[in-house]
């Protein structure tokens, strides 16, 4: 499809309307003043998906193992995201939240979090019951820490804002079907209503499609994208909670737990919990497309990961299907909720990397080929972290477009 002596409509072409992909479109026009950018995005506005259905929470970085890019870019990324939520006025709170342990057992991850937290040069108070009390006076636990520098705030405005001050080209409805790669020429993209644009390097940022748009530009990821829907309620009577409230993670997994989360709106989500989605974009169990639930059936690391987890995910399925089951997770906590205060709410999808070993990857991941940047790996914390990911996807494609 590329051809000498035909021009290139922009230098660089971004494939995902999230928060990573206008991240990365802005930190580029920014870098480098001038460089062409177009992003395509297969729906009609940005952040339909990841990026719009998560609880809205500013990460701290508390989680992610020292050195980790996630705990680099998290612990980074909520300072500035704070800052660019004050600058562009986008609603957003510091509010702290409580990491809680329920029973004994917990007390020596929590402890672990302390010192993690420490590392990763995060400030974390402990508190004892009544401490805890004092912070929500509707949670119980054994042992708390606060972590303050958790925030809240609106990733969808950040995303659109980020779209805005970009300056690039934003091209929705723009559904890929087709890449070819030529390393020297550059790469041009066919999408489904037989639109042609060509630039010099790709990016790749399409989430739950990213594995496939990697191949598609010809690379093997080594990866497969397992769709995790995490499904929501809404809190009725939001009063019984006043901030961020977390159970203690569970460090075999990416996951972390039925959580309460006061947003930006003053309504309280409680959720998610994490199972495996019937497709790609699979909110609802409703909802299957027999050839992605096929591609992920075939992929060895599945079958694998599903040996290894299979108690906490017959855990996650018991609380899917089961309203009582998903309130006594949320008791544990929250001892005053009852079923009929959980209203259903929307669910997300989670793009989770699974490597043929069956191992979830638990960093963002990012890997390059002949023009091309892909995005393999960007769950949770990834809009907290999404600036400075942008900036180091941006270098890595200024980078390319020099040798280009």
């Amino acid at each position: 499809m590329v051809r000498v002596g035909i021009g290139y409509d922009c230098d660089v072409l971004v494939i995902g309307g999230g928060i990573v992909g206008l991240s990365t479109a802005y930190a580029i026009t920014r870098a480098a003043p001038g460089t062409r950018v177009t992003v395509l995005e297969k729906e009609r506005a940005p952040a339909r998906h990841q990026t719009g259905r998560n609880s809205g929470v500013i990460h701290s970085g508390i989680y992610y193992r020292p050195d980790s890019l996630k705990a680099r870019y998290a612990v980074r990324g909520a300072a500035e995201m704070v800052k660019f939520c004050m600058e562009y006025d986008i609603a957003h709170a510091v509010t702290g939240k409580l990491i809680v342990a329920t029973e004994k057992a917990e007390l020596p991850r929590l402890h672990g979090l302390v010192q993690r937290g420490r590392e990763n040069g995060i400030p974390v108070r402990e508190l004892g019951p009544a401490q805890i009390a004092e912070y929500e006076p509707e949670v119980r636990g054994l042992a708390a820490i606060h972590v303050g520098t958790t925030g809240i705030c609106d990733f969808v405005a950040v995303t659109r804002q980020l779209a805005e001050s970009s300056g690039a080209e934003i091209r929705y409805g723009a559904d890929v079907v087709r890449i070819d790669r030529r390393p020297g020429l550059g790469v041009a993209v066919l999408t489904a209503d037989g639109t042609v644009v060509r630039g010099r390097v790709l990016v790749n940022c399409a989430g739950l499609h990213c594995d496939e748009i990697a191949r598609l530009a010809g690379d093997d990821p080594g990866m497969r994208i397992v769709p995790f829907r995490g499904e929501y309620y809404t809190l009725a009577r939001p009063e019984l909670v006043r901030g961020l409230v977390y159970p203690v993670p569970d460090p075999a997994f990416p996951f972390l737990g039925v959580h309460l989360t006061r947003g930006v709106d003053g309504g309280v989500h409680i959720g998610p919990n994490a199972v495996p989605a019937l497709a790609r974009e699979g909110y609802g169990w409703g909802v299957v497309r027999p050839r992605e639930l096929g591609a992920t059936l075939a992929w060895p690391g599945a079958w694998r990961m599903a040996g290894r987890h299979w108690r906490y995910g017959v855990g996650e399925l018991r609380r899917s299907v089961s309203k009582p089951a998903f309130t006594g997770a949320v008791r544990r906590l929250l001892p005053a909720v009852t079923a009929g205060d959980l209203v259903p709410a929307r669910a997300g999808v989670r793009a989770q990397a699974v490597l043929r070993d069956g191992a979830l990857v638990d960093d963002f991941l990012i890997r390059e080929g002949p023009r091309t940047v892909h995005v393999l790996n960007a769950p949770s914390p990834a809009a907290t972290a999404s600036l400075p990911i942008g900036r180091e996807i941006a270098r890595r494609a200024l980078a390319a477009l020099a040798g280009a």
